[in-house]
């Protein structure tokens, strides 16, 4: 399989919990653009269904409905922009000729591929591969890696998301602290 070289350095999320999990795809959701190729790579269990409905969530389609298409090999969520989720584990080269996966290589969609290594050739050059981790048992790292153009740009969106959510330095203080705080410099 021939790899793309990455564009930028590979960036690196620490999960806790599949709560987090689904915090990293639903800022992937809502920092998408129609077009956008998600590989998800990984072993069974590292988080990537998971991720897939925090993605749902970012695109304003139902997250509850999102499962693994392990047999039924792809499913299409409407939303902001379309989500087609494929899981490509039971699939061979030849299978992939008859999916008619790249028909979903469109503007008005998000594909997000479970098992990406199985398309090899195929897939497309600019996309965001996502490598999921095992940590522990409750968290997981993933490495993220642009391979072109507008993955980049997806994954600076992605990163600015995940940097505003973040507080900034020191701890949050509660309403009663805060009360405390103004009483004690009036």
């Amino acid at each position: 399989m021939i790899r793309p070289l990455p564009i930028g350095k590979p960036w690196t999320y620490v999960s806790k919990s599949s709560r987090h999990t689904e915090r990293l795809g639903q800022c992937l959701g809502q920092a998408a653009q129609g077009g956008d190729v998600l590989a998800l790579f990984g072993d069974l269990g590292t988080g990537k269904t998971t991720l897939v409905r925090g993605l749902a969530q970012g695109l304003q389609t139902e997250p509850a409905k999102v499962s693994s298409p392990t047999f039924t090999l792809i499913q299409e969520y409407p939303g902001r922009l379309r989500l087609v989720h494929t899981d490509l584990y039971r699939l061979t080269a030849g299978d992939l000729q008859e999916t008619g996966l790249s028909d979903y290589l469109d503007d008005r969609s998000v594909l997000a591929i479970e098992w990406p290594e199985r398309w090899a050739t195929e897939l497309p050059a600019d996309r965001l591969d996502l490598r999921l981790l095992h940590r522990t048992a409750d968290s997981r790292q993933a490495v993220l890696v642009a391979t072109g153009p507008a993955s980049a740009r997806l994954l600076a969106r992605v990163r600015a998301r995940l940097a505003r959510r973040r507080p900034s330095g020191g701890s949050k203080q509660t309403r009663v602290q805060s009360r405390r705080s103004r009483r004690a410099s009036q």
